[in-house]
């Protein structure tokens, strides 16, 4: 059996380490510079992005059902987020890493598990149901994701 020859260590301590950990102050400067978007931000996105894309669904086609068929695809998306959002920002979501990981697989089961039960319902629940228009309303509240990350509230810069 053929051996390879690994290269050594470094023998340096600075070159084994390229990168510095940062003292605490500069740990505070990145955290102010760069907040955590809220899970809500999104959530507040999608039902406006719902709403917004019903109403047109509604006028540009002018069939009630349409409608309808878009604002459901878009809460198949929005009462699922909602839930995983809630999981995430409980009391026991950032208890430590472990928690917070398990956590947050749990939480997106449950998400995935109730968009699936929720379309599942779709043809029961809305009465004359356009299965492209639910899509179309699926997709669109997806989307919002990047549109609130774009739009996220920036951190209050200090006059100096």
């Amino acid at each position: 059996m053929p051996t390879r020859r690994v290269a050594s260590l470094p023998e340096d301590q600075e070159e084994a380490f390229p990168v510095q950990p940062l003292s605490a102050e500069e740990a505070r400067r990145v955290r102010e510079l760069n907040p955590p978007v809220s899970p809500w931000w999104v959530v507040a996105g999608q039902a406006g992005m719902g709403l917004v894309a019903a109403l047109l669904a509604w006028l540009l086609t002018g069939k009630q059902n349409v409608g309808w068929s878009v604002a459901y695809g878009a809460l198949a998306v929005l009462v699922p987020a909602a839930v995983f959002a809630r999981g995430l920002t409980g009391r026991f979501a950032s208890h430590n890493a472990g928690t917070a990981a398990v956590g947050f697989l749990l939480w997106e089961m449950v998400k995935i598990a109730l968009t699936f039960a929720m379309l599942v319902a779709a043809p029961r629940l809305v009465a004359g149901l356009s299965w492209p228009a639910l899509l179309i309303g699926l997709v669109l509240a997806m989307k919002v994701y990047w549109i609130a990350l774009a739009f996220a509230p920036r951190p209050k810069t200090k006059s100096s």
